[in-house]
């Protein structure tokens, strides 16, 4: 089933806000939105469930009237209740099977993969894209497993039919390989949230992007 969502970009931006430099996340989805972004997700830890709800409910309403498909990590009830685009789940989260069970048909449902074994069952399982990685070494998620490189990667855009996102410590200069391995999205954080002019990075890294897909065709 196709759900109702746009994968068609090459740019999946991603919140972090003890990385933003002292922005909020609001204030970041608002820069990404001026930008042209047309995949977000938000990704907070560690705050307490109302200050999430609270923000999410402000960036639902951003990204709907931006026309932003808008994914919630994690946190099941909280896309629920937000009326989120969808949900991205780890492989220590509940099964694809039981989420669709408790978002419904039209939700988009993402899951984190890190091996080819991961990536064929989360489509037998039925998810809407997987994410890749993570690529390189990362320090902006806790407990993350070891860098998986590109042969995954190679792996994946060979042999999965579903849309996937490469994710983990992509940043200007090493975006090329990522595309060269196969990613036509790439997730990319810190790169951007760091950036004192968010919109101005976020083309710098489409232009980077535009001219390595170029140089593989």
């Amino acid at each position: 089933m196709q759900r109702n969502y746009r994968f068609n970009t090459e740019l999946y931006c991603i919140t972090a806000e003890e990385l933003s430099m002292g922005r909020s996340n609001v204030e970041v989805v608002k820069e990404m939105i001026a930008a042209g972004v047309k995949i977000i997700q938000y990704r907070e830890k560690d705050k307490k469930m109302k200050v999430k709800y609270s923000e999410c409910c402000i960036i639902r309403e951003l990204t709907k009237k931006a026309g932003v498909t808008f994914i919630v990590n994690d946190d099941i009830d909280l896309a629920i209740i937000v009326q989120a685009d969808g949900v991205h789940i780890g492989q220590d989260d509940l099964p694809i099977e039981k989420v669709r069970e408790l978002v419904g048909e039209q939700m988009i449902i993402g899951i984190s993969t890190h091996c080819p074994e991961e990536a064929q069952q989360a489509v037998q399982a039925g998810a809407d894209y997987i994410g890749v990685g993570p690529i390189f070494k990362t320090a902006t998620k806790k407990d993350v497993c070891a860098p998986v490189g590109f042969e995954y990667l190679d792996y994946v855009a060979k042999n999965i039919p579903i849309p996937f996102v490469a994710i983990g410590g992509i940043k200007l200069n090493n975006i090329p390989e990522v595309i060269k391995s196969g990613a036509q999205c790439v997730a990319i954080i810190t790169e951007i949230t760091t950036a004192g002019d968010i919109p101005e990075r976020i083309s710098q890294i489409r232009e980077v992007i535009k001219n390595s897909i170029v140089e593989e065709k």
